[in-house]
């Protein structure tokens, strides 16, 4: 029923601001204060929804069984088989009953959503490349207003409405509507909201509208990942009223919101951007964002020294920012370019540890970078859709638009670190290490023009399908071997989800992938087709499991989690190589497609890895693809675009070239 549920793009079927007529609004409800008025609230679902399931264990073990196959030897597997037979019959079985009996106690949640935040938090590493991704906006289509004052004036003010309208309750409650004609009508919104919180989800289900969670929006603002030892914390203080402004290198901060809560008018952001705009100083010698890119206990350190030297007021106002805007003092060349500056900039002009970086550059082409820990694509994705539609269809400024006759100078408080030669010696040494990162780090891109979800919907396949199998068979035919793949789905659909895991290498794609590598001239048209089908019919299998909370990943990982928390001997399951190897995902992959969307990317997650962000849209399909030396981007697309023509000339009856 909820196949397409959770397949990562939701703008098709979700609310994403209709603008309805609603109740009568208090002070601050004039136009432009709001980007929609909901009939109903945007947290009225929230109570009801239904809570993450723990699958069965021994559903758990087979799918996991089946997500080895196409990675180990017929020894290899027979040994996993053993292991994964002791854990269901012994300390697995224990662990999974207490995992049962914890999450009865915890209604309130899901059974990932504390492990999971752990994950994160408890991270080491920098979380520029290993965690933070980016997703850039489509250009604004009336040119004129891309010019980077107008672009960034008019985000800021539509990123501001939205946080008013969510604060407000005024958003659309988040939706995925299977029958819009009845669900996604004035109508039934007046009728539901008249339903008590604890029952509205089960009256969205009758007309098969599915309410999504929505419990990580409120750290979308106000909120940054503070570096503490051992385990990071999560910040968040609403009150705050002020912008933080990066640009190169300097730190603003203003007030986008005024006493009574209302938006400070757009001229005045408009006047107070230009004002940054035109200081002519030089970047810092000592840039303090470098920090914020360095391993996390080392980070954490250095912020106490920045406390102990007389900053912690200036740390402060950065955490407690609504958000960080950054204005780059230059055009953007190509989208290779736009990936790089997006995903990691030169590492002076951004404060990693925000929530989310908004970022505009010289040419007004515009980001968001987000921080991870905090929540997922799904949150951050509605963010991003509803204010490129405010911006670009109810812009708050125009071209002609003067900005408003104030002193940006007293307005405007630049910030400044107070720095010691210990401070100093460690923005040189993340500044090291930075650069020594990023400069490993290759990107490439390629759109696929030869078709997309529109031909591959007519010959009956899931489009996620056939461009899963293209990266299967691309590492096939590059690296002669099928290697552990991970593609995320969200678990929206209950409350407090996270994410799960669909594993898209399966034993149908390495069948299908080796026919179509080593032997496509010995096999018809019809036959490579219905190889094609079974892989697409086996992945959609495993999605819709997945957005149900029925994959093997998160299961797993919450067993380990519980055995290390209870001071358990881990289990052998988790010694054994292909456990370890299941989880070193060569290619981990992640989809979404909105009218919003540029495109996104993110890094790979292990050394000799792919990550690799893709878009099927209506006739082509989107690819962006980073690595790190010892693995070819732009070689793993060229073999990429080759497996999709292939599929493609199949499909058409066409003969496959060798």
């Amino acid at each position: 029923m909820v196949l397409r549920l959770l397949l990562r793009a939701w703008p098709r079927g979700s609310s994403v601001g209709s603008g309805l007529p609603c109740r009568a609004l208090s002070a601050g409800s004039e136009p432009g204060q709001y980007l929609q008025r909901s009939i109903v609230p945007t947290m009225h679902y929230q109570d009801s929804l239904p809570r993450l399931p723990i699958p069965k264990l021994e559903d758990t073990i087979r799918r996991y069984l089946n997500a080895q196959k196409p990675l180990l030897d017929d020894d290899q597997f027979r040994k996993t088989e053993q292991f994964c037979k002791s854990f269901e019959n012994g300390t697995g079985r224990e662990l999974h009953e207490q995992l049962v009996a914890q999450d009865k106690r915890n209604k309130h949640t899901s059974y990932i959503s504390g492990p999971w935040f752990d994950m994160y938090l408890a991270a080491r590493d920098s979380v520029v490349l290993n965690f933070n991704p980016f997703m850039a906006f489509n250009p604004d289509p009336k040119s004129e207003y891309n010019d980077q004052l107008i672009r960034a004036t008019n985000l800021t003010v539509s990123a501001i409405r939205f946080l008013k309208t969510f604060r407000a309750g005024l958003l659309e409650p988040e939706v995925f509507h299977l029958n819009p004609a009845k669900s996604d009508t004035n109508t039934f919104k007046r009728l539901i909201r008249l339903v008590p919180s604890s029952l509205s989800w089960y009256g969205a289900y009758f007309v098969n509208a599915y309410p999504l969670d929505m419990s990580q929006y409120f750290r979308l603002f106000n909120s940054s990942r503070l570096p503490k030892s051992s385990r990071d914390e999560l910040f968040t203080n609403d009150k705050a009223r002020h912008l933080l402004v990066l640009r190169k290198g300097h730190f603003y901060v203003f007030d986008v919101l005024d006493q009574d809560g209302n938006v400070v008018s757009a001229s005045e952001i408009q006047a107070h951007l230009k004002y940054i705009l035109s200081d002519n100083n030089p970047a810092p010698e000592f840039p303090v964002a470098y920090l914020t890119s360095e391993n996390r206990d080392v980070w954490a350190e250095l912020r106490q020294k920045l406390v102990s030297c007389g900053n912690e007021e200036t740390l402060r106002s950065v955490d407690s920012a609504v958000f960080c805007l950054c204005l780059d003092d230059f055009p953007i060349k190509d989208l290779i370019h736009l990936s790089h500056n997006m995903l990691h900039g030169d590492g002076t002009n951004r404060w990693f540890d925000k929530s989310f970086n908004l970022i505009i550059a010289k040419d007004g082409t515009a980001a968001v970078h987000f921080e991870h820990s905090w929540g997922d694509g799904i949150a951050m994705l509605r963010f991003f859709n509803e204010v490129f539609k405010d911006s670009t269809q109810t812009p708050a400024i125009t071209p002609q638009s003067q900005p408003a006759a104030t002193d940006s100078s007293v307005a405007v408080q630049k910030l400044s670190f107070k720095l010691d030669d210990a401070l100093k010696a460690g923005i040189t040494t993340a500044k090291e290490k930075f650069d020594a990162a990023v400069k490993s780090l290759t990107i490439d891109f390629i759109q696929f023009q030869r078709g997309g979800k529109e031909f591959l919907k007519q010959q009956k396949l899931s489009p996620d399908a056939v461009v899963q199998l293209a990266f299967q068979m691309a590492f096939l035919r590059q690296y002669g071997k099928t290697v552990a793949t991970y593609e995320s789905c969200s678990t929206a659909a209950f409350k407090h989800g996270r994410t799960e895991t669909v594993r898209p290498a399966s034993i149908f794609t390495k069948r299908c992938s080796e026919t179509f590598i080593r032997e496509p001239s010995k096999h018809s048209a019809g036959e490579l087709q219905q190889l094609m089908v079974e892989c697409s019919k086996y992945h959609s299998q495993l999605t819709k499991e997945a957005a149900m909370g029925q994959g093997f990943d998160r299961h797993l990982f919450a067993l380990r989690y519980l055995a290390a928390v209870k001071g358990i001997p881990l289990p052998e399951l988790y010694l054994d190589p292909a456990y370890g190897q299941i989880n070193h995902n060569v290619l981990s992959t992640s989809t979404l497609t909105s009218p919003a969307v540029n495109l996104g990317g993110f890094a790979p997650v292990v050394p000799d890895g792919f990550g690799i962000g893709y878009a099927v849209h209506d006739s082509w399909i989107g690819c962006n693809v980073s690595a790190y030396p010892g693995r070819n981007a732009r070689e793993f697309l060229q073999c990429v675009e080759k497996s999709l023509e292939d599929m493609f000339n199949a499909l058409e009856g066409k003969p496959i070239k060798t």
